[in-house]
């Protein structure tokens, strides 16, 4: 066996956040990759992002063929993802070849279809700057001037051919009519490319949702299926990659404070360092108290804390607060909270999840808080909003600080809610607060459903909240059917009769 037989596919780091973790290191280097799309599915700002970050990153040289957008379009366009193109191409980092039709000239056919204008031109620039990365822009826009597509399939492989012999690494685009179905519009493209990624713009609840699949890389491993990814106006493609989650965080048996003493004592203690908690319950129950008192008790320690709210505004937030005793503009001042409000139809999921990434990055706090996660079911399809609950608790839970998530259920008594099914089995801690009706009075009990790898109370008990907060009291007696939403009064010696045939 020779040594080139011996070597493997060398991978390019592209710089596109996520998606080398998706592609196992980028795409493989010296070779072309296919980019095929619906329109609105992002193809030509990962071209553009594709040259971008080799510049910024490694100061390498790129080209970009528009055969659709004039340069200037894709200037002005690129100038809201914060790439100076026209300062990066003073700098000879950049060059444009433009093939784009031109109003004042029309393209009449009159021979057999030549790519060997093009192939010298690009040559031409590639030497000029020393160019390290292509990126064409698009395939359609050359199968929609000619009518032979297979002069055009074999002029293709002509082109790629010759791109391979100089060493450079090429991205294409091209179209395709629908998001699932043929690779690319006339069928032949996906056959010039050694690697074929596939972007899509799925309508899915009548809401948009972007993902990226790694179709083929040729002699190459990379994650199989598909994954979200968005579109952040000063960053460009941003690609959530589920499959770069891992279970390295470490284990802590230090327990930090609830704020509410009652519940430290129900849990045990209080909740380990690093442990996501849900709390959830129907509106008006008081989970966003107990957000404002877990957040209040780490503040009161010194601990920084970050809430991450969608329901109500800072104001609101620091108003209802201050009826519950707490301070929250006195533990700003200190350093020690940041509240950052968002209403959740503001952006996509994928959007607020980078952003709630971004904010845990910068303040680095010691606990963070989320009130609520329900709230952003609306933005989202049902698999979107899952794989959001499970990005969102994974880099949570890498960062080893307590979470605590509140969800809303479906009813007033109780009852299931998407966001429960989704996070149940990734919390390490679920709180449950129900309304409780008996003999014509509402009234509330908190029990503490779920706690991984500590002892807690079993009791559902009774609390009740005035302008001191949230008072946690005696476990009700003689009731069963709280968690169910359908409680029912028993009598004494009803009650005794089902403790005995417990005990028996």
């Amino acid at each position: 066996m020779s040594e080139d037989q011996k070597t493997p596919v060398e991978k390019l780091v592209t710089g596109i956040e996520g998606f080398d973790l998706i592609a196992q290191g980028g795409i493989p280097k010296g070779r072309t990759t296919l980019v095929s799309g619906t329109a609105g599915s992002a193809k030509t700002v990962f071209a553009a992002q594709f040259l971008a970050e080799g510049i910024r990153k490694d100061g390498a040289p790129g080209i970009f063929v528009t055969f659709e957008e004039t340069p200037e379009d894709i200037r002005k366009n690129m100038l809201s993802m914060g790439w100076s193109i026209a300062e990066w191409e003073e700098q000879s980092l950049w060059r444009f070849v433009d093939t784009s039709p031109h109003p004042e000239i029309d393209v009449i056919e009159t021979g057999e279809f030549d790519l060997g204008a093009l192939l010298v031109r690009i040559e031409y620039a590639a030497s000029q700057i020393g160019a390290q990365r292509i990126a064409i822009d698009s395939l359609g826009a050359i199968f929609s001037r000619f009518a032979n597509t297979s002069i055009v399939r074999s002029e293709l492989h002509r082109l790629a051919s010759a791109l391979k012999v100089m060493g450079v690494t090429v991205v294409i685009t091209t179209e395709r009519t629908q998001e699932y179905g043929e690779i690319a519009r006339f069928g032949v493209e996906e056959f010039v490319a050694d690697n074929v990624i596939i972007l899509r713009n799925v309508l899915e609840d009548e809401k948009r949702r972007r993902t990226i699949e790694v179709l083929k890389f040729r002699g190459a491993g990379h994650q199989k299926g598909e994954y979200p990814f968005t579109v952040l106006p000063d960053q460009g493609v941003v690609v959530i990659p589920l499959s770069a989650i891992e279970l390295k965080q470490r284990s802590s048996q230090a327990r930090v404070t609830s704020g509410n003493v009652e519940l430290d004592r129900m849990c045990g203690g209080g909740f380990f360092r690093d442990s996501l908690i849900l709390a959830s319950g129907a509106t008006g129950c008081g989970k966003t108290l107990m957000t404002a008192e877990f957040i209040s008790g780490g503040a009161d320690n010194g601990e920084r804390c970050l809430l991450l709210a969608y329901e109500e505004s800072r104001e609101q937030l620091i108003r209802n607060a201050i009826g519950w005793g707490i301070d929250f503009e006195k533990h700003e001042r200190q350093g020690l909270l940041r509240v950052v409000c968002a209403y959740p139809e503001s952006a996509g999921l994928e959007d607020h999840l980078i952003r709630m990434k971004r904010e845990i990055d910068q303040f680095k706090p010691d606990r963070v808080a989320v009130d609520s996660v329900t709230a952003l079911e609306r933005v989202g399809s049902r698999n979107g909003f899952r794989e959001f609950i499970i990005s969102l608790a994974s880099f949570v839970k890498h960062h080893e600080i307590p979470g605590l998530f509140t969800a809303t259920t479906a009813t007033l008594m109780g009852g299931p809610s998407i966001t429960e099914a989704h996070f149940s089995s990734i919390t390490d801690t679920i709180i449950l607060l129900r309304y409780v009706e008996m003999l014509g009075e509402m009234r509330r009990g908190i029990t503490v459903l779920k706690m991984r790898g500590s002892k807690h109370e079993k009791d559902i008990r009774e609390y009740s909240i005035d302008e001191h907060g949230m008072h946690i009291g005696k476990p009700f007696r003689n009731v069963v059917g709280i968690l169910s939403g359908k409680p029912e009064y028993l009598s004494r010696e009803e009650a005794d009769r089902m403790g005995n045939m417990f005990q028996d």
